[in-house]
């Protein structure tokens, strides 16, 4: 795209993905207890913006997010549900879930982020989900550039980035106090034509 702002992709509603081994959809309600199963870990929230949660919380979360399903307007965003899908197609849990933030329409500019149970870590489902997410980025909303921001100790999460093929665009040092420490901010990106010179 040479001309700045989505290319008439706005207003966009989230629709189930189809990968090889998950579904990603619209987070629901329905979801609460299976996102509960990782949101409730301190390992999996302890690099992430918001709190250990009790149960409850996080089901008040999850029906906050279930309703995050439109784009069209700056700070818009989807929240998707990874769902295992079963070899025989029968749907499985919730494993993780993938966000799309809509940060800039003039600038064709979208954030993701993903948090995974780590049950499930290590075989390829955030990576699976990841590319889906930036494929839909890229080609159903027409975004110019993508990234993402993570805690530089969330080894995981920046080394995904790289994989996908995301470049580290900068490191900020102790640049936000939260849960009683100065932390870092990385900010990792890629740029559509990149991303389909890549595929």
């Amino acid at each position: 795209m040479n001309e700045p702002g989505l290319p008439g992709a706005l207003p966009f509603d989230a629709h189930p993905i189809r990968t090889r081994r998950l579904l990603l959809r619209p987070l629901s309600e329905a979801d609460a207890d299976d996102v509960a199963a990782y949101q409730t870990l301190p390992d999996v929230v302890r690099y992430l913006p918001w709190p250990v949660r009790s149960p409850a919380e996080s089901r008040e979360h999850t029906v906050t997010r279930a309703g995050l399903t439109r784009l069209a307007d700056d700070e818009d965003g989807l929240i998707l549900a990874a769902e295992l899908v079963g070899a025989d197609g029968s749907p499985g849990p919730v494993i993780g879930d993938l966000s799309v933030f809509l940060t800039s329409r003039e600038h064709a500019q979208v954030a993701v982020g993903w948090v995974f149970h780590p049950l499930w870590h290590g075989r390829g489902y955030a990576t699976e989900a990841a590319t889906a997410v930036l494929d839909l980025a890229f080609g159903e909303l027409g975004a110019h550039r993508v990234f993402a921001e993570l805690d530089p100790r969330n080894g995981a999460s920046a080394a995904l980035c790289l994989r996908l093929g995301m470049r580290l665009e900068a490191h900020f040092v102790e640049n936000e106090f939260f849960m009683g420490e100065w932390s870092d901010l990385q900010v990792f990106a890629i740029l559509g034509r990149e991303w389909k010179a890549a595929r």
